[in-house]
């Protein structure tokens, strides 16, 4: 059985499928703060809920924790970042840094805001 996915933009490909990164301060989300949930542009898995959105000002939007088993965490090809990925899809999102003491959870999910599509709630 072969999965169906969403049909990818050429920048989304290469963010999600060739695990790039965009353009800091580009993204659509970098500083969006409505109520909803972030979920994989690429298979619609739900990934992160608003409120553990917060500003890093670090040019992508950032996350202190992600929807229960939604999100893999790899060690990044240059040996030294960790990568995180869709659980469902393998799609690339991005980067996870600890220790940053940006929140009380001391992790810093840095997403693509590429990789993502937002659904508000109320």
């Amino acid at each position: 059985m072969t999965e169906k996915f969403n049909k990818l933009t050429t920048e989304e490909r290469y963010i999600i499928l060739e695990k790039g990164t965009e353009l800091p301060f580009s993204g659509v989300y970098n500083e969006h703060f409505a109520k909803g949930v972030y979920h994989c542009k690429q298979c619609d898995a739900p990934l992160y809920r608003s409120e553990s959105k917060f500003s890093s000002h670090c040019g992508w939007p950032s996350f202190d924790d992600e929807i229960e088993g939604s999100v893999t965490r790899v060690l990044d090809a240059d040996g030294r970042r960790i990568e995180i990925l869709c659980a469902n899809c393998g799609g690339h999102l991005g980067h996870v840094f600890e220790g940053e003491r940006y929140t009380e959870k001391n992790t810093r999910h840095c997403v693509n805001s590429l990789s993502m599509r937002f659904r508000q709630s109320d």
